[in-house]
This record gives C-alpha cells, structure tokens and sequence, in this order.
C-alpha cells in the first residue's frame, strides 16, 4: 500500500541474518533490510544472497519489507536489482538521490525486472536525500515517479557533503529538513526523516521526533529496536489530539446544519483546512488500532 503508516523504519543490516530472522518481534511498521552502509565491500554479494533469502522466506508480519541497495554508479547496485527484485520486496530505498533521474534510472531497471518475473504487484521507490544538490530538487524527486511513496532524509551523509559536524540540535540540517518536507507534502507524498545515533539518550529521540512531526515528517529512520515505541508514541495521535478532532468534525456539522461554512470551539474558528487536519488524524488513529 502507498499510503500505509511509516512511523518506524527499523535498519537491518543485511549481513546479519539473526536479526532479519526475528524481525516481526520488533513490531515497526517498516524494516529496511540494508545492502549498503551497513554492509562491508567483502560481504556486499553475501549480504544480498541473504537479504533475498530473507525476502523469500522470513515472515515480517504486516510490516513493509524495505531494500537499501547501493547506489546505481556503484559496482554494486545494478546487481542488487537483478537480485531483490525477484524477491518481491515492498519497496525499493535509493540511496544518494541527487536528482529525478536517479529515480527514473531505478524505476526503469524495476519495471523491466517486474515484467520478466510477472511481478503484478507495484514495488514502491524511497529516495534518499543526503546531499545537498538532493535537497534541492527534492520537489522534482518526488515526482519523478508515480511509485515514489514517501522522501527520506539523511543527516549523517547530508552533513558530510556540507563539510559540517552534525550536532543533536540539528541546525545545520533545519533547512534542508524543511525542503524535504515542503517538496513531498507538494507532492502528495510522506516524509521521514532521519536516524537519530544516539541509542542510550530516549528523551533526546523523543525530542528529536516531537520536532519531526511538528515540521510535517510522519516517521523516522531507526537504528535499534529499542527505538520503535518510543518514536510510535510521539506519531501516534495523542488522546487529546483525537478528541479534539472529534469535536471539530462535531461542531462543522452542527455549523452546516445552520448553512455555515465555519463553526468555532471556544472561540477559536473552524475552517476547512482545521477539519481536514481533523479527518487526517481520526483516519490515522484508526488505522493504527
């Protein structure tokens, strides 16, 4: 599904099978099975013997089964395609997307490989933004592809083509976290943003993810199961934002009853754009029952 609930997506490196083997204990609604940073150049063949294995043979539950491969320009991602895809992954993470035509590249290798295994299902595209140029033409990434479901940002990668430190405060990265947002929410799409490192500091991701919501991200990238609950909880509707919204859509069919086009709650006015938050957050709440 396009539009299914992202808030976790956990990283498994794809040379360490043990973990793939027990992912659906996690419980994260999305696992990236990861061919690429988290994979040493003397085990990127194994890695992909095991992560289509995995594909093939690991139940993963409701969860969106996710491959990072490498990138295309590398000896390596070609080769990652004509591996996965037969697999049946969800969806398909494109490291390092500079530009639409690196999606279009993926894309067209994806439908050819989909038509030679009789594939029907759609496979779903997840760029990655980490550079700069990236982020830039984040918009025109996002419509690059009608199979692109959500854009992905990577500090860590993102920082080093700024020659910068990255820091827990994230300032170097607020505006290209921001073109990220804007150039998928323009495009229809999710955003997700990026790993927080640090596994020992909860409030910090906690932190880090009640600001990522509030720009407009629906997940974020996770490096430890540990992570999963605490980053649910932050994109979960929170129990006074669902009744809130009840009492919304209550008071703008009381407003139409009386042929108003805006009803207010303590005097705060109710306009369209107030209830379609107010939809978006019941139909969230209840597809993450």
């Amino acid at each position: 599904m396009k539009n299914r609930p992202r808030r976790s997506r956990l990283y498994l490196p794809g040379n360490n099978p043990s973990l793939m083997e027990n992912a659906f204990l996690f419980g994260a609604d999305c696992y990236i099975l990861d061919l690429e940073d988290s994979v040493p150049l003397t085990e990127k063949l194994s890695a992909r013997i095991l992560v289509k294995y995995a594909l093939q043979s690991v139940n993963f539950g409701n969860a969106e089964k996710i491959v990072r491969i490498n990138p295309l320009n590398s000896p390596y991602g070609l080769n990652d395609l004509e591996q996965i895809i037969p697999a049946r992954p969800d969806t398909i993470l494109i490291p390092k997307c500079n530009n639409a035509e690196d999606v279009c590249r993926v894309d067209e290798i994806i439908q050819k490989l989909r038509a030679k295994a009789k594939i029907n299902a759609e496979i779903y595209l997840m760029p990655l933004i980490e550079t700069a140029q990236g982020a830039l033409f984040a918009y025109q990434i996002a419509t690059s592809s009608p199979n692109v479901c959500a854009l992905c940002f990577g500090a860590e990668d993102f920082t080093a083509d700024l020659g910068v430190e990255r820091t827990r405060e994230g300032k170097e990265s607020f505006v290209a976290r921001s073109m990220v947002v804007l150039g998928a929410k323009a495009a229809g799409i999710q955003a997700i943003d990026t790993v927080f490192s640090d596994i020992d500091d909860v409030e910090g991701l906690i932190k880090s993810a009640q600001e990522a919501k509030m720009m407009g991200y629906e997940g974020k990238g996770l490096i430890h199961p540990e992570q999963i609950e605490p980053v649910h909880q932050v994109f979960k509707p929170s129990e006074s934002e669902i009744e809130y919204a009840h009492k919304v859509i209550e008071a703008i069919k009381e407003a139409e009853k009386q042929g108003l086009a805006v009803a207010s709650i303590n005097r705060k006015m109710i306009d369209p754009p107030v209830v379609e938050r107010a939809h978006k957050i019941l139909n969230l709440a209840e597809r993450l029952k």
